[in-house]
């Protein structure tokens, strides 16, 4: 039964304290291959997509021989209703599509097909706004094309890459690059999209993108920040590479490459500029993480408060530092990439919290962290402290890690484990692909007007409550959602067993069984953020603070 939740007007003025503006972009995607998990699944993730956490369920169509189907623009607006978003041309439908999950980026099919993504940089020359060519493939209608019509990553792969061969790439997160990396439960390929500028044509007769894809080995982790991470391209190797017939050709054309040289190509030295600290920064916290014994990794760790200052003195490292991927000390969870995705660098030199200005006399005089202090300083909290700007791995929007397993049938194997918001607050959702239908409140986002019917204000509520005092408020925030958290994990064999076996009696009944779990679930996520909300403006209400 839904409760019915009354909102107290002392906390709506409350959402307006913070006077955040949409967050910059942190999409990061970890990806590992089924020898690199603790259960052999293959994993893909993708966290801070963008504005539109709406989540839509888009069940399998069939459709007429020879129709068409529209290609999109808008996809990432959240004021845009489902389904309404400007059409900016066409290409021939599929007479069947797969059900799948749809939101401002769709990330996952009925078939356990699952695509995590990372708007990267490319050379200014190579970029374009909307209207400057034909152009028309963006990189988030490419995957849900994708999950519409592939079951399995490879066939992904040729699918978006035919696509944005044929109809153009046509960049929607500024004028970048994207990353996308595409797994099924045997595999996972790491792709790399660029655009070719503006003024191509579909009659030119010229692949309207940039494009090179590897295979993710199957005892490897890798993770994508923002930044390219392929280097050279071996297409002798076939069952690893591939690339557009193009790859090498437009270095040269424009002079970015000399095969006279003699020099290696690399791909992410030509069509990626200098790397920014935003995506070395994720680098090394990744693979001093999981791979701590692969090298020599930087020292960023601090131990007083006045060394995160000193950035003076750390190491500027290449960024082919860095590997494509690598084997992990030990394997890895869905848990400990839920941790990395939570990440604010803390205690390291990226650390915000660390920063000197947080630092006030105690009543011993003894200098103590201010119960104030927060990894996610708004812009106004930065100028009058003079904190400098880390982008953290924990950010905002929404995000997933899509957890794929081979010895199950598809509607029990994959599981979408899904937060909106700031995951650092937030909770993650555990739905199954076999799931038919998803709660209203997850439905329901307009970062214009609050709406107490949506979980992204519900946690987004909460999150700004964190303001009046961080330090022990995100305790008491922790204290509710883990154990929630833990109770998703515990109950997973079970439900995993009960919903394998009515799978074998009737696919619809394993279907109900999940759906009518993951509503349940959803509304709980949902009320539990309105418990908190009334517990932290109780707790920590201006009323209680005396001089």
């Amino acid at each position: 039964m839904k409760k019915t939740v009354k909102i107290l007007s002392t906390c709506l003025a409350v959402l307006s304290l913070a006077g955040i503006s949409p967050p910059a972009r942190s999409c990061t995607i970890v990806v590992a291959g089924k020898d690199a998990t603790v259960d052999g699944s293959v994993i893909t993730s993708h966290t801070d997509a963008c504005d539109n956490s709406r989540l839509v369920y888009v069940p399998p169509m069939k459709h007429k021989k020879g129709s068409m189907a529209p290609v999109y623009w808008g996809l990432q607006d959240p004021a845009v209703a489902y389904g309404e978003w400007e059409v900016i041309g066409q290409i021939p439908q599929a007479e069947r599509t797969f059900g799948y999950f749809h939101s401002g980026y769709s990330h996952i099919n009925e078939c356990q097909l699952a695509i995590g993504e990372s708007t990267t940089s490319q050379r200014e020359k190579l970029g374009l706004e909307k209207g400057e060519g034909e152009q028309i493939i963006t990189v988030e209608q490419a995957m849900a094309f994708a999950l519409q019509r592939c079951r399995t990553a490879i066939e992904a792969v040729k699918l978006i890459t035919s696509l944005v061969e044929e109809y153009g790439f046509l960049p929607s997160c500024g004028p970048e690059s994207e990353t996308i990396a595409i797994a099924d439960p045997a595999e996972a390929w790491v792709l790399e999209l660029y655009s070719i500028g503006p003024g191509w044509t579909r009659d030119s007769g010229k692949p309207g993108a940039l494009w090179a894809a590897r295979r993710v080995p199957d005892d490897h982790v890798a993770m994508i920040p923002n930044w390219s991470i392929l280097r050279e391209i071996d297409l002798s190797r076939p069952g690893e590479f591939m690339a557009s017939s193009n790859y090498m050709q437009v270095a040269i054309e424009n002079g970015w490459y000399d095969p006279a040289d003699g020099k290696a190509f690399i791909w992410q030295d030509i069509y990626a500029p200098l790397p920014r600290e935003w995506a070395t920064s994720r680098s090394w916290l990744f693979y001093s993480t999981f791979c701590p014994s692969l090298k020599e990794w930087p020292d960023r760790t601090v131990d007083k408060p006045r060394e995160k200052n000193d950035s003076y003195h750390q190491y500027v490292e290449p960024l082919s530092l860095y590997p494509f991927s690598a084997r992990p000390d030990t394997l890895i969870s869905v848990r400990d990439i839920m941790a990395f995705q939570r990440s604010t660098f803390e205690g390291t030199i990226y650390d915000m919290t660390g920063d000197f200005d947080w630092m006030v006399p105690d009543d011993d005089g003894n200098l103590v962290k201010s119960p104030l202090a927060t990894p996610f300083p708004t812009p106004d909290m930065r100028d009058l402290l003079d904190i400098d700007f880390r982008r953290n791995v924990s950010k905002g929007g929404y995000g997933m890690i899509a957890q794929l397993r081979s010895w199950l049938p598809d509607p029990v194997g994959g599981i979408y484990w899904f937060f909106v918001d700031n995951q650092h607050v937030g909770a993650y959702l555990p739905i199954y692909t076999g799931v038919k239908e998803i709660h209203d409140s997850y439905q329901i986002w307009d970062p214009e007007k609050y709406d107490e019917r949506s979980v992204r204000w519900a946690i987004d509520f909460v999150d700004n409550l964190l303001y009046l005092k961080w330090q022990e408020a995100i305790k008491d925030v922790r204290a509710v959602r883990d154990p929630v958290e833990a109770e998703f994990f515990e109950q997973q064999a079970e439900i995993d067993k009960k919903a394998a076996k009515l799978f074998k009696e009737e696919s619809k009944k394993a279907e109900k069984y999940l759906t009518g779990i993951t509503l349940e679930r959803m509304e709980k996520i949902h009320w539990i953020y309105y418990e908190l909300r009334d517990q932290l403006i109780t707790k920590y209400s201006n009323n209680r603070v005396r001089p």
